[in-house]
């Protein structure tokens, strides 16, 4: 995506508010326009046009909140930004996950003949996020984040995943990194109308039996990273 030669801002969507707060609040000209029960908010960050919005948790409140953000604000691309449970080898709390691409982990209709995971109507497993957006912001995340980046898949259901066999089962099934509930829901939507993409995720957890304990310490730490993270990539966008 050449996204210094196509118009429009840039949307940025979070699944809590604890993972937009910042961003929003470095708002320049900010303002608040309301759809339906969704809040987004316009102005420009880093000298770019952007617009914010806090989706919700899970899939089906993500896809809803970035098809209107697609039809009312026409972004030039979207960036899923948020934290989730580091289920790959090696991935630590604090780490950063930027997706290669997004998959479905709950999405099963193998019963008509299908790879797990696989949309019949995209006809893939794996929907790639954009090369060129993820390189951009892979080049910042070098420069300003302390911890490890890694670039890999990054796996969506709506789970909070907590039991050691359920992470092993995904890691296993799609060779994930990291697991949340929002991502290939913004994606999906994004594929389906032809919008560039790209997730950010930095980890809170471990995707395992200590979770729901690593979760409430570590979320909002590693949802700032992202935020500050987000702050440098809008400059080189």
């Amino acid at each position: 995506m050449d996204v210094q030669n196509t118009c429009g801002c840039i949307g940025i969507i979070g699944a809590m508010e604890i993972e937009v707060n910042s961003i929003v609040s470095a708002m320049e000209d900010c303002q608040t326009l309301c759809e339906g029960h969704l809040k987004f908010y316009k102005g420009r960050i880093s000298g770019k046009d952007c617009v914010v919005a806090c989706c919700g948790e899970g899939k089906v409140n993500s896809a809803i909140c970035t098809q209107t953000m697609l039809l009312r604000f026409h972004p030039r691309c979207v960036i899923n930004i948020g934290v989730a449970g580091g289920i790959g080898d090696g991935i630590e709390i604090g780490d950063l996950v930027l997706a290669s691409a997004v998959v479905q982990h709950d999405f099963d209709v193998t019963g008509l003949g299908y790879p797990k995971g696989e949309i019949p109507l995209l006809k893939t497993v794996e929907l790639p996020a954009d090369a060129e957006l993820t390189e951009t912001i892979l080049k910042c995340a070098r420069k300003v984040y302390h911890g490890g980046i890694y670039t890999g898949v990054v796996a969506s259901g709506d789970q909070f995943i907590c039991r050691l066999e359920d992470f092993q089962r995904i890691r296993k099934e799609f060779g994930a990194l990291a697991c949340e509930m929002e991502g290939a829901s913004i994606g999906h939507v994004c594929a389906l109308n032809g919008t560039p993409f790209a997730v950010i995720r930095a980890i809170s957890d471990g995707g395992n039996h200590d979770s729901p304990v690593d979760f409430p310490r570590f979320a909002k730490e590693t949802a700032e990273k992202t935020q500050t993270l987000m702050q440098v990539v809008l400059k080189d966008l």
